[in-house]
């Protein structure tokens, strides 16, 4: 299956620069290119791609505003947004993953941790890469509250769970794939990823990365202080 692949950033060069990357692998195709957010989202809605190489901060709509438009589009509940950022951690990290993107990935990132990022992301995985996780969940713990004023999840969320959904959700906030998982649990992979399936389903995510956002924003994990 080809990936196809949406590039949203309003600087032209670096568009060029990853449309070259993306068109050169076999299993990758570039169907449209977006100066700014509002376009991305015209361009989504017609182009249906499996991601979107968002950048955060465009002139206009920005990267934020266009992921919540593609999110909230039940037509587009395939398309995964992988957000560009010029620092792994900085301000809206919480806010992207909250918007409803994948993950997100330094723009100083080599073309091989690119085009991962985009086969995870296509494989409904989270890219959560260990420095980015870091951040985030230091967030997590310095604020009483989203940095976008939006009031924690309360765990009441969490009681259409089965105690072992509970469990596999915990080893997801933790970044561990369905394979480790698995062993962990003594149970298949097949399993583990019904588990996940299920409780994405009972709370309303879109793949993995919000399942971490919703596990520490109920209190079901809460960040370790080193």
């Amino acid at each position: 299956m080809t990936i196809r692949v949406l590039l949203a950033d309003d600087q032209a060069l670096l568009r060029s620069a990853f449309r070259v990357l993306v068109d050169s692998e076999p299993d990758m195709e570039v169907v449209g290119e977006a100066s700014d957010g509002a376009e991305a989202v015209r361009l989504a809605a017609s182009e249906r791609p499996d991601v979107v190489l968002m950048d955060i901060r465009m002139p206009g709509t920005d990267g934020l505003a266009a992921t919540r438009m593609i999110s909230a589009d039940p037509a587009l509940t395939h398309v995964r947004v992988v957000m560009l950022t010029t620092f792994e951690v900085d301000e809206y990290v919480v806010q992207s993953l909250r918007a409803g993107a994948s993950g997100f990935l330094g723009k100083g990132a080599e073309p091989d941790e690119l085009l991962g990022a985009i086969r995870i992301a296509a494989a409904g995985e989270a890219l959560l890469s260990p420095v980015a996780t870091k951040g985030l969940i230091a967030k997590f713990l310095a604020q009483g509250e989203g940095s976008d004023g939006e009031t924690p999840l309360r765990g009441e969320r969490l009681d259409a769970l089965t105690s072992r959904e509970r469990e596999v959700l915990v080893q997801v906030a933790g970044g561990y794939s369905n394979d480790e998982i698995a062993e962990h649990l003594e149970v298949s992979p097949l399993t583990v990823k019904t588990h996940v399936n299920r409780a994405m389903a009972k709370l309303g995510a879109r793949d993995r990365a919000q399942l971490v956002v919703i596990a520490y924003e109920s209190g079901l994990v809460r960040p370790r202080v080193e």
